[in-house]
């Protein structure tokens, strides 16, 4: 798999930069022709620290977080985020505030909770969702339900890579779009024109990576 990747840089953040490869791979929710590799963004320092600044420079003057929650394995990105927003502007609608940075669990019925002692970190606060990617949206819509369930407002929706601009009306701001990668496609499991030519699927994806199959 690794000598197909190929390194790609955003055209708003040129430090900031993913490895992606063509070909057929089922998502949880949708069949897409390109595989985003995140392992890099999320694991290691100085990509996970480029990433965040390259996000907080979108919310730095206009939003005021209270909370990150971090979907995907997005955590280091998610404090590198916090102390951004928090830190490194004082005029920053963000600044000095003790931003929370948590993660949802789901449950054995496929939905997203919050344990008792983290609650407080919900209700009441300014919630910012952080992932790594976004196709269809279905996940970050049941995050969505989950912060408002426990009492808490979405006051963003950020990600590395999105193929929407906006989920249940709020803006998404993201690294990379669509723009970055003019051939991406995802399409719906039953109607995908790769399963329809006959090109078998090669890999399941999601969060936490590949899986050949």
């Amino acid at each position: 798999m690794d000598e197909r990747l190929v390194d790609l840089r955003s055209s708003k953040h040129r430090e900031a930069r993913i490895k992606i490869m063509q070909g057929h791979f089922a998502t949880q929710n949708s069949h897409i022709n390109t595989y985003i590799d995140m392992s890099t963004v999320k694991c290691r320092q100085n990509n996970a620290y480029v990433s965040a600044k390259a996000l907080a420079e979108q919310y730095m003057l206009t939003l005021s977080v209270d909370t990150i929650v971090c979907l995907d394995e997005t955590e280091v990105i998610g404090a590198f985020l916090a102390d951004e927003l928090s830190h490194s502007y004082k005029s920053g609608l963000s600044y000095g505030n003790n931003i929370s940075v948590i993660t949802p669990e789901v449950n054995s019925m496929g939905q997203m909770i919050f344990r008792d002692n983290k609650q407080r970190m919900v209700e009441g606060m300014r919630c910012l969702i952080l992932t790594d990617s976004i196709t269809s949206g279905k996940t970050i819509l049941q995050a969505i339900d989950s912060i408002l369930y426990y009492g808490g407002t979405v006051c963003g929706i950020a990600a590395i890579f999105s193929a929407v601009s906006k989920c249940a009306d709020i803006e998404v701001k993201s690294i990379f779009s669509v723009s970055d990668i003019p051939n991406y496609g995802y399409y719906k499991r039953d109607n995908c024109p790769l399963c329809a030519a006959g090109v078998r699927i090669e890999a399941l994806v999601n969060g936490f990576g590949y899986s050949k199959l």
